[in-house]
């Protein structure tokens, strides 16, 4: 056992570190809730959430930026320091491709939102919630179970957005005329693939997390 894990077994429960992994997460979940509205409205009522998804974007920054001067600040963590750093670090990485994406579609002005773009922005949506349930049994890992299931269940999101991802390029190449139109739909579908990637690494931290706790 480390020196860190028998600490904990001596100071008071943490009160610093478990609210910032689950404002983090819950930040990430409006995020990409504002994200998946934004691209079922017609092009002239999304600037209102993209301005929002800008907004959560710096959020998040915030609560990563203050989570690392926290573990700069404590010697006593709740777990390994490198876990709490992959962790917040992980899950804003995930902000920054649904934040991306918004900007890459306010940039380009796309007009016409796709089946696959939508489906992509509904995949993120799910997989940043099974984030947060995993996250909030951080605090103690007696559902250990949880963490797992919902790892489990990013995993198999991850995969869905893959499939839709591929589909939805070969279509595009298949169907569309148009240079430019081919560039900005791809390099968006591409980015929320991506964003779909990075939810499996917040998994990958998460299940180690448990692992070595429970």
């Amino acid at each position: 056992m480390s020196i860190n894990s028998i600490f904990q077994f001596l100071v008071p429960k943490d009160k610093k570190f478990f609210p910032l992994f689950e404002e983090a997460s819950s930040n990430l979940i409006e995020l990409a809730s504002n994200l998946h509205e934004a691209v079922n409205l017609p092009l002239k009522e999304r600037e209102v959430l993209f301005h929002k998804i800008d907004e959560l974007e710096q959020k998040g920054e915030d609560i990563t930026r203050q989570t690392n001067l926290e573990l700069s600040k404590n010697f006593i963590t709740p777990f390994d320091r490198e876990d709490i750093h992959s962790l917040v670090t992980s899950i804003d990485n995930v902000a920054d491709r649904l934040h991306g994406a918004s900007s890459i579609m306010r940039l380009y002005q796309v007009d016409k939102i796709t089946k696959s773009i939508r489906k992509l922005t509904e995949i993120n949506l799910e997989a940043c919630q099974n984030i947060e349930i995993a996250v909030k049994e951080l605090r103690d890992f007696k559902n250990a179970h949880k963490i797992k299931a919902a790892c489990a269940k990013i995993s198999k999101l991850e995969n869905k957005s893959d499939n839709v991802y591929n589909k939805a390029v070969f279509e595009i190449f298949e169907n569309e005329t148009d240079a430019k139109s081919i560039i900005k739909y791809k390099e968006v579908l591409s980015i929320l693939e991506s964003a779909t990637d990075k939810c499996k690494s917040v998994a990958s931290v998460l299940e180690s997390i448990s692992v070595k706790h429970s």
